[in-house]
């Protein structure tokens, strides 16, 4: 029988998928390393990183590992600090937390002669200008697609803050004082779900005089519960509701199919149109103005936000607004304020830009980045969401975005390590994965441009499809067939369990032989007590 190695195998990134990666790999005896430019494990979850008030876009039973549950003391919706706390629990409990090197940015990356894996250039910010190198056969890329604040300069804004106005992201909303925000103008940049958190925060916590969202257009929000009853994990993240949009899994129809379709169509059509009116109704969006113009199933994205408590009610007193426009300068002659680009000017003594992240991915080779990432509109082109044939010995978890995004990173990571060891049980040829990806971005740009946000990084609304598809991949014999549930983690961990297992060799140094793209074998295999090999570091005074 032959046995795939134990490989050295580099994590970039400390978030969820980076600890999914640390405990997928390191379960099958590699040699893992996870850098963390950040001081602790968390991600966009890090109190550096996010602000007060930050709560899951989803409940609980989306947000968590198959393997560990919340504590049901835990809110239904758990707060940066209980996240925080969870992911703490989940390294413990897999003894991951000696694999993790914080204040460490991997700079960036070479590959290997011969295609026998990739040096990283760290960083280490812990010690002044502390740099070293590190050899690796496997890099797992686990930096997401929030990295680095977007922020927007517009003119005027010297003046503006020199007269006193302050502009912040959203992420350094939480280093504002009492007095920067009491009985002040606040106007936000964005209509996401930051944007709507931090809005009620400062009107009911720290007192903001009037807050005033500007947002380019309207679009489709969620409430926590239709019609303040059925928690909507019950009706939205089903398969049955999953099944009506147009997936990626279908290229073409039969007859027999088209005519099925012709059938359930309008019944489907009325489905979304009573959605809309429930949440026209429940929201009140026609009194407020912030009716989306588009329909909610050419929409539903990784980006549709969850509305926060008490949100509408604030509207409705007045403490809340909202205006559609862009912002053209800011102004500060008579009385700071941002202009719009219609000529209105609304008043503004703070300016916090919920205007999003970044993906960053300097680290990577430009010729990596190159077949990466389309050149045409900037899709990614990865097979899985994870990997690329054309890229050897690098994988991504993380960029299956979702509504449940740490049970997809935790899927994916299953994933991938099979893919690397070569136990796929249905694997695709390279031939076929280019293929596999050119259809998806057609599908993509032609038949659901939604899929496009985030890069094309998102799965949703297709949970339970990419599921399938991983599960089908690595030989699940346990199939998650229930219609009408949202995706249960517990559930799709039975699935996981159900693959088959497989042995990794261990103790064998520089053992090498031939691979393909769907079964990256040769590699470096050091024994369980050796720790990475430095190359170099250097120090500077």
């Amino acid at each position: 029988m032959s046995y795939p190695q134990t490989k050295r195998v580099g994590i970039v990134g400390g978030g969820v998928s980076g600890i999914a990666a640390a405990k997928a790999f390191r379960a099958q005896g590699h040699d893992v390393v996870v850098f963390e430019r950040l001081p602790s494990i968390g991600g966009v979850w890090h109190p550096g990183r996010s602000y007060p008030g930050v709560q899951t876009q989803s409940p609980k039973e989306l947000y968590r590992f198959t393997d560990l549950a919340y504590p049901e003391e835990c809110p239904e919706w758990p707060s940066g600090e209980d996240v925080r706390a969870y992911l703490q629990r989940y390294v413990a409990m897999h003894d991951l937390a000696r694999l993790f090197r914080f204040n460490s940015a991997v700079t960036s990356m070479e590959e290997v002669p011969g295609g026998r894996g990739w040096v990283l250039h760290i960083q280490d910010t812990s010690v002044a200008a502390r740099e070293y190198q590190m050899r690796f056969y496997f890099v797992v890329v686990c930096t997401g697609t929030f990295t680095d604040k977007r922020t927007v300069d517009w003119p005027g804004q010297d003046d503006f803050l020199g007269a006193g106005g302050i502009i912040v992201h959203s992420s350094e909303y939480k280093d504002l004082r009492e007095e920067d925000l009491d009985e002040k103008h606040v106007v936000i940049i964005g209509g996401s779900k930051s944007a709507t958190d931090i809005a009620v925060h400062a009107a009911k916590h720290r007192n903001a005089k009037k807050v005033t969202l500007v947002m380019r257009r309207n679009v489709w929000r969620v409430p926590r519960f239709i019609l303040g009853v059925v928690n909507f994990k019950h009706l939205l993240y089903m398969k049955a509701q999953e099944v009506q949009f147009p997936g990626w899994n279908v290229p073409g129809f039969s007859i027999l199919a088209k005519l099925v379709w012709l059938m359930v169509a309008p019944l489907i059509w009325l489905n979304f149109r009573m959605l809309e009116i429930l949440l026209i109704c429940q929201l009140r969006l026609r009194k407020f103005g912030m009716v989306p113009d588009k329909k909610i199933e050419d929409c539903v994205s990784c980006s549709i936000p969850i509305v926060p408590v008490g949100f509408f009610d604030m509207m409705a007193e007045g403490r809340i607004a909202s205006i559609i426009g862009s912002v053209h300068r800011y102004e500060a002659n008579v009385e700071k304020q941002l202009v719009l680009g219609n000529g209105e000017g609304v008043k503004a003594d703070v300016v916090i830009q919920a205007t999003g992240w970044t993906m960053d991915l300097s680290f990577l080779p430009e010729g990596v980045k190159n077949k990466l990432i389309d050149g045409e509109d900037g899709l990614f082109r990865l097979h899985r969401f994870a990997v690329n044939p054309s890229v050897p010995n690098i994988g991504f978890v993380g960029l299956n975005s979702s509504f449940c995004s740490v049970l997809s990173s935790e899927m994916i990571a299953n994933w991938l390590v099979r893919f690397v060891d070569g136990q796929l049980a249905n694997p695709k040829s390279p031939e076929e994965m280019e293929v596999d990806m050119e259809r998806i971005l057609k599908w993509k740009r032609e038949v659901f441009p939604a899929a496009q946000v985030y890069n094309g990084n998102c799965i949703a609304p297709f949970h339970h499809l990419h599921f399938v598809e991983i599960l089908e991949d690595i030989g699940a014999t346990v199939k998650y067939s229930a219609m009408f549930t949202y995706p249960r983690a517990d559930r799709y961990g039975e699935c996981l369990r159900s693959a088959p297992s497989y042995a990794v060799k261990q103790g064998f140094k520089w053992n090498r032989r031939e691979s393909t793209a769907t079964e990256a074998t040769h590699c470096e295999s050091f024994s369980e007590d050796e720790q990475p090999r430095l190359v170099s570091s250097t120090f500077s005074t």
